[in-house]
């Protein structure tokens, strides 16, 4: 420290780059839902990266939260029931999300395999008997996945498709790019559930290679259009 420096002021810290926001490419997700056989997965990972559904978001659907009908999901808050597990969503917001052609035959014939009376579409029966006896006894954490192995499974998968590290997180950050390239940016935030529009725009929104591409050939354009003005 150096004569007359003042000690409690405070260095402001160097800033960092921020990581680059990972975009999975149409050809990866093809690659991957084509090595998931199983209906289960496929619905799942489809919702993931088409309507930008958040991981624990998914889990905790119903069959109540799917309009087949207009194809929208709706994302609400589930009360603790004998059949339903306490669950809030992020912000303790409910919202409605798009369900594209893909992800609607998924489900459709997710359903026709399901309990009749059974509610949840991705918790199986067994595995909401297992939590129910764990609750019995005081040995289940709220904050436990209530799907087993999630992550280890999605690895597994896209080590087999050949595909580079990505999350189920990035799924939602591709869907969101996604509908950034055509609905306003306030829109893309309201069906994202973000609180700050900041947070869409800074971690969100993916800067694709065609992106570059076309911004590219825009300049070219200009360029050309000069020289012969």
């Amino acid at each position: 420290m150096t004569e007359g420096q003042n000690p409690f002021v405070k260095i402001k810290e160097r800033r960092t780059t921020p990581n680059e926001v990972r975009y999975v490419e149409i050809e990866e997700y093809l690659s991957l839902m084509d090595k998931a056989k199983n209906i289960w997965w496929r619905a799942f990972r489809s919702l993931a990266y088409g309507s930008g559904l958040r991981r624990n978001e998914i889990p905790n659907l119903t069959w109540k939260n799917v309009d087949f009908e207009e194809q929208m999901v709706t994302v609400t808050a589930k009360k603790e029931s004998q059949n339903l597990l306490g669950w809030d969503p992020k912000g303790r917001k409910n919202r409605v999300v798009p369900l594209s052609d893909e992800s609607a035959q998924l489900l459709a014939h997710l359903q026709l395999k399901a309990e009749e009376t059974f509610p949840y579409i991705f918790i199986l029966p067994k595995r909401l008997e297992r939590i129910r006896e764990r609750q019995k006894i005081g040995t289940w954490n709220p904050s436990s996945q209530i799907i087993n192995n999630l992550d280890r499974n999605f690895k597994l998968l896209r080590q087999k498709a050949g595909v580079s590290y990505c999350t189920l997180h990035d799924f939602r950050r591709t869907a969101i790019t996604n509908w950034a390239k055509k609905l306003p940016i306030q829109v893309v935030q309201q069906l994202a559930s973000h609180e700050d529009i900041s947070t869409t725009r800074k971690y969100y929104l993916a800067v694709r290679s065609e992106d570059l591409a076309t911004a590219n050939k825009f300049l070219n354009q200009i360029l050309a259009k000069a020289k012969f003005d």
